[in-house]
């Protein structure tokens, strides 16, 4: 759901650190070519946060979106199926998800960091995002700093949370769970804009005429899919998947159907 991102990880990845020298190296999963290891043999074990639409989301009791059908293709490959688990975004993001096993590679709107790059190990980018502002219909806020005596919301662990602190002196912040607690916020008037990816807000804005997107701000953010650190085989197998995508036109297939028209050069 933006790239989200990280508040600082560096206590915690110590703290990561010391449960990955407790615990065992060994999955469940068998190895296959290549060394390739999954958790649980015959299933590609994809964590995210949900709702991040249109990144991913859960419709009609089943989770889609544009994260999802690119992990799919790296499925197919492998010859297994994703099974998606929602999980806080902090575990994702500070690699504590990967050290206890709960899944092989983390998909969730979710841009590489320094940070986050400590903790895990991340794929070729796959989608470019910047952050945006989100506003209801009308209201002159047009930067953070315009935001001065005014509430922005912004979702924790998020590198939209990260650019408010830096540029929101005399705003008051208001932190949120995830995307859907924000997005109401906005809308019901809690606060007076919310910050996050532009992917998401845009994506908000066209079931929501009553609000609007009114800046973005150039932070040149990539998207990636992490893997634990080390597991360089899944992280090859889907550095392939990325580029046989983007060679065969079921990127912009797949980009088309959850955006509405294929990304830009």
């Amino acid at each position: 759901m933006s790239a989200r991102s990280a508040l600082p990880v560096i206590a915690v990845a110590a703290a990561v650190a010391v449960l990955a020298g407790c615990s065992s190296t060994k999955s469940d999963g068998k190895k296959g070519s290549g060394g390739l290891e999954l958790v649980s043999a015959g299933t590609l074990k994809t964590c995210t946060h949900l709702p991040y639409a249109p990144f991913q989301v859960k419709k009609d009791g089943k989770v889609v979106g544009f994260d999802v059908d690119l992990v799919d293709l790296v499925a197919k490959d492998l010859g297994v199926k994703q099974e998606i688990i929602n999980t806080p975004f902090e575990g994702i993001e500070t690699g504590q998800d990967f050290t206890v096993r709960k899944c092989d590679l983390a998909a969730a709107g979710m841009t590489i960091t320094p940070a986050r790059d400590k903790v895990m190990d991340f794929s070729d980018p796959y989608f470019n995002a910047t952050q945006a502002l989100l506003t209801k219909k009308g209201k002159p806020f047009k930067k953070v700093e315009d935001l001065k005596g005014k509430k922005l919301g912004y979702q924790k662990a998020t590198t939209g949370g990260i650019y408010a602190k830096d540029h929101g002196k005399g705003v008051e912040l208001v932190e949120f769970e995830d995307l859907g607690l924000l997005l109401t916020a906005v809308k019901s008037g809690q606060v007076d804009a919310g910050i996050n990816d532009n992917g998401v807000l845009f994506d908000y804005v066209k079931q929501n005429a009553d609000t609007e997107v009114t800046a973005e701000f150039n932070t040149g953010e990539h998207y990636g899919i992490g893997v634990r650190t080390g597991n360089d085989a899944l992280r090859k197998k889907i550095n392939e998947a990325i580029k046989k995508a983007k060679s065969d036109g079921s990127y912009d297939r797949i980009y088309k159907k959850w955006f509405g028209t294929t990304p830009q050069s």
